[in-house]
């Protein structure tokens, strides 16, 4: 009688968007990434290949993610500039995905930007075979940051490649961005 009363479950559109944050277990990350990897392995024919199509797959995710932290900020402000949406990527993206701030972000050229990350956790769980030697699985995260990138209105082609770290055994991984020349001539009639 007292579930008549109340009335109607609103249906999931109607519901307010969950506060706070909501994390996945890191052992369920690593399966669920580890089963991507596997997937797009037995489709690619080389390194390149399987690069290309977790960078596809991560542009997916990237989009996305744009939109999560679009709707959970108040101020329905969109980035329009060039270090605006670059520190967005390196704080409120990198935080969101991985729970912290990317290591640097860093001007390689005019056009070249890069996001360096000591620990980069797509490469942490991943045991590459000797025939995949000089896969990173940071092309996934290349993919994340296309996606965000592209959504928002800035074109650019984005890569991850390993930089040896003095000192360390792993490599860090940095996300080179370059972008078009369309959004540097718009950054300069903005600036």
């Amino acid at each position: 009688e007292s579930a008549m009363q109340r009335g109607p479950t609103p249906s999931i559109i109607d519901r307010p968007f969950p506060k706070g944050r909501t994390e996945v277990s890191l052992s369920a990350f690593a399966f669920l990434f580890s089963e991507i990897v596997q997937y797009h392995r037995t489709r690619a024919s080389s390194v390149a290949e399987l690069e290309n199509k977790l960078s596809e797959a991560g542009q997916g995710v990237g989009s996305r993610m744009l939109e999560v932290l679009a709707c959970r900020d108040k101020s329905n402000r969109r980035e329009n500039r060039l270090q605006g949406i670059l520190q967005f990527i390196n704080t409120n993206v990198w935080r969101s995905l991985f729970g912290k701030s990317a290591d640097s972000l860093e001007i390689y050229n005019d056009d070249e930007y890069v996001i360096s990350d000591r620990d980069l956790l797509v490469n942490r769980f991943i045991s590459v075979p000797k025939d995949f030697g000089d896969l990173n699985c940071g092309a996934f995260v290349a993919g994340i940051v296309k996606g965000v990138l592209a959504d928002a209105g800035f074109e650019a082609e984005v890569s991850a490649y390993y930089a040896p770290v003095e000192g360390e055994a792993r490599p860090r991984t940095n996300i080179l961005m370059k972008f078009t020349s369309e959004v540097l001539e718009r950054e300069a009639r903005l600036g």
